[in-house]
C-alpha cells in the first residue's frame, strides 16, 4: 500500500514509520524540514542515508526505502507531489509546538490548524486518497473542551468532510521516551521535592503506551471495520493525575510527598511547571488548559477492533524510561 506520513519528524510519526515499513508498505514522508525528519527517523532506528536535500531516501537495511518530500500544509507546497498515488495518508500535524522562525504565518492557532487541515484535505480528495488516519485528543465528558482540544475535533471534522473514509483516533497522554507530555511529568517528579498539585490532580485519565498507539494507527490504515469512525483509545488503567505522578515517583525510586491546592490557577502553574521542567510555556499552557475534567475514552473496544493487545501502565512507563536512558541519564535513576 502506498502511504503518506505527515508529521514524520514528530514523536508519533517517527515511531510509526518503522512499523509501516516493516509491514511492507511503500511509505513517503512529508515535512517542512527534511533534515529534522531524518534525525527523528534515525532516532526511531531507521538509519539515515541521505541522497538529496529536497527528497531524501531513508533505508531500513535494504528491504524498504522511505522518501521524504519537503512541503508545507499551510501553503500546500509539495502536497501534489507527496500525495501522488497515495491510498492512505496519516495526518499527524499539530501546532502545539512553538512555531519555527521559518513560519511566517500570522494566523492565530485555531485558524492556522483549520487552514492546514482544509489545505491538506482538499489536496487529498483531489488526489483520490482513499483514507486519512488522524490522531487527535480525547474530549472531556462534561463541560467545554479547551481551545486546543476543540481545534483537534474541528480538524477531525474537516478531514472527514473531504475524505469520508477518514479514521480518527483520540488519545490523552501517550507514554513514550519522546512524548513531551510524558517528559514534562517525569521532569516535574524529578525536580519537585514536594509535588504541589493544583485542583486538576483529581481528574482521571487513561495513559496509553506509544507501542499500542502506533499499533492502532498502523491497523487503522487497513481494518475496514473502522472506516469513517472515531475511536477513543486509552490504556487498561484509569487513574487520577495525582496517582499517575505518584506512580512515576515510585518507578523512578523517588520519595515524593504531595500537597494538594484547592484552585487551578492554570496560567501561573503552567509557567511554573514549564520553568521547572525546562519546557516551553507554549507547550505546557495548552496541556494544562485541557485539564478541566476527566479525559477518558467513552468506549473501550478500539483495541479489540484494531487487534491490539494493550500493555500495562507500569510496562509503558518502564519501557519509556529505559529508552530515555539510552540517550540521556535520568538523575533519579
Amino acid at each position: 500500500m502506498q502511504i503518506l506520513l505527515t508529521g514524520a519528524s514528530g514523536f508519533i510519526g517517527g515511531a510509526l514509520a518503522p512499523t509501516l515499513l516493516a509491514e511492507g508498505h511503500a511509505v513517503r514522508g512529508f515535512s517542512r524540514d527534511p533534515d529534522r525528519a531524518r534525525a527523528a527517523l534515525a532516532g526511531a532506528a531507521v538509519p539515515n542515508r541521505a541522497t538529496t536535500l529536497a527528497a531524501t531516501t531513508l533505508d531500513t537495511g535494504g528491504t524498504a526505502e522511505m522518501e521524504i518530500v519537503r512541503g508545507d500544509v499551510l501553503t500546500g507546497e509539495g502536497l501534489t507531489r507527496a500525495l501522488k498515488g497515495v491510498e492512505v495518508a496519516y495526518y499527524l500535524i499539530h501546532s502545539m509546538e512553538t512555531r519555527t522562525a521559518s513560519d511566517s504565518s500570522s494566523h492565530a492557532f485555531a485558524e492556522r490548524e483549520r487552514l492546514a487541515a482544509e489545505t491538506f484535505a482538499t489536496h487529498a480528495r483531489h488526489a483520490g486518497v482513499r483514507r486519512v488516519v488522524y490522531l487527535g485528543g480525547l474530549l472531556p465528558r462534561s463541560g467545554p473542551a479547551s481551545r486546543h482540544l476543540a481545534s483537534r475535533a474541528e480538524v477531525e471534522e474537516i478531514l472527514r468532510a473531504h475524505v469520508p473514509d477518514a479514521v480518527a483516533l483520540r488519545a490523552a497522554i501517550v507514554i513514550g521516551a519522546r512524548s513531551r507530555s510524558f517528559r514534562l511529568l517525569v521532569r516535574l517528579v524529578e525536580r519537585m521535592p514536594v509535588l504541589t498539585l493544583p485542583a486538576w490532580r483529581r481528574y482521571r485519565t487513561r495513559p496509553i503506551d506509544v507501542r499500542d498507539t502506533v499499533a492502532m494507527l498502523a491497523a487503522a490504515a487497513r481494518v475496514e471495520a473502522v472506516a469513517a469512525r472515531t475511536l477513543d483509545i486509552g490504556g487498561p488503567e484509569a487513574l487520577t493525575y495525582e496517582a499517575l505522578l505518584r506512580r512515576l515517583a515510585e518507578l523512578l525510586l523517588l520519595p515524593r510527598p504531595t500537597l494538594g491546592l484547592g484552585m487551578t490557577m492554570t496560567p501561573l502553574t503552567a509557567h511554573l511547571a514549564a520553568a521547572l521542567a525546562g519546557e516551553e510555556p507554549e507547550l505546557v499552557v495548552p496541556l494544562m488548559e485541557g485539564l478541566a475534567g476527566d479525559l477518558l475514552p467513552r468506549e473501550h473496544h478500539a483495541a479489540e477492533l484494531l487487534g491490539v493487545q494493550l500493555h500495562s501502565l507500569d510496562s509503558a512507563i518502564e519501557c519509556a524510561l529505559r529508552e530515555w536512558e539510552t540517550v540521556e541519564p535520568l538523575a533519579a535513576r
